[in-house]
């Protein structure tokens, strides 16, 4: 089984790696993840607001992206999250000098603005992309919220001005609500599979119809998982909740297991598996309202034996 892909214009072995989280953060870690076969590591987020917060962050950070580029063999993603189009531009330069062989934008705006507009929104991201594809030259992901009023076209207008990739898509945390003290509370959970199903939705329609690589993060915990998100378009497969749970070695478990229910269907090469569930490859239908209809009258069938 073949399992070359190319994401970002990189060539990799397999399409598994692991994506942002604290677990690149460790040089240690980083080189265990390596030992398990990652075909790529992707770092954490650089946010403004550490750089605003604590002095040397970004120093910090480009120091752990040049030892981990001499440590390992494998292509280093740098991941960033700005707040204006100054810092995006700053330290995405930055990290290009210090050499990262790609960098994911990890856009995380929560809207709060009654008078801002979706399009304003969407016109910001395009905006900061547009900015850096013309100012620097390392390959550029965009890891995106499933939050857009048009996934489809809000990814053609980042697909027409150069983005190299998309990343479908960022977690938002979402506040629980402290009754007592009246007050939201934070905490941080780890994803599951039921999660896969939105990102799969997200890949379906753009796979075969971008030129951008096609890269899914959230919801990925086993090998299945990972064959209906390279079926749905995926050209890269990040993991973060799945090695935080169960250690680095099971990003070579899942890789071989991939490669194992591949080929017991057949295939020879993980392109010959790509896109074939979207709608590039099985028209709009497949994936649009009359499912829903027909889904809610399956149930209802089903619910309507079970009384009788």
């Amino acid at each position: 089984m073949d399992l070359a892909t190319r994401y970002l214009g990189l060539q990799l072995r397999h399409p598994f790696m692991p994506g942002a989280s604290p677990l690149t953060a460790d040089i240690n870690m980083v080189r265990r993840l390596e030992d398990a076969d990652a075909a790529a590591i992707v770092l954490p987020s650089l946010f403004e607001e550490d750089i605003a917060r604590y002095e040397r962050t970004t120093d910090r950070y480009l120091e752990h992206l040049f030892r981990v580029k001499r440590r390992v063999a494998v292509p280093v993603i740098a991941s960033i999250n700005g707040t204006t189009p100054e810092s995006w531009l700053r330290y995405a330069r930055l990290i290009e000098q210090a050499g990262a062989d790609a960098i994911e934008l990890n856009f995380y705006h929560v809207a709060t603005d009654l008078a801002e507009d979706g399009s304003a929104v969407e016109r910001r991201v395009i905006d900061i992309v547009a900015v850096l594809k013309e100012s620097v030259a390392t390959p550029l992901a965009v890891k995106l919220t499933p939050f857009y009023s048009s996934l489809p076209n809000l990814a053609a207008a980042l697909d027409r001005i150069g983005a190299d990739g998309l990343v479908l898509f960022n977690r938002f945390y979402q506040p629980d609500i402290d009754p007592e003290r009246r007050e939201p509370t934070w905490q941080v959970t780890l994803s599951n599979s039921s999660e896969l199903g939105l990102r799969l939705h997200g890949l379906a329609m753009l796979a075969g119809r971008v030129k951008a690589s096609l890269g899914v993060t959230g919801g990925v915990h086993d090998a299945i998982d990972a064959v209906k998100a390279v079926m749905a378009g995926a050209d890269g497969v990040q993991l973060v909740s799945e090695l935080i749970s169960c250690g680095p070695l099971r990003l070579h478990t899942i890789k071989q297991e991939f490669a194992e229910w591949a080929t017991g269907h057949g295939y020879t090469s993980l392109s010959e598996m790509q896109g074939r569930v979207s709608v590039q490859s099985l028209g709009p239908a497949a994936f649009q309202r009359g499912n829903y209809v027909r889904l809610l009258q399956a149930a209802q069938k089903t619910g309507m034996l079970i009384e009788q």
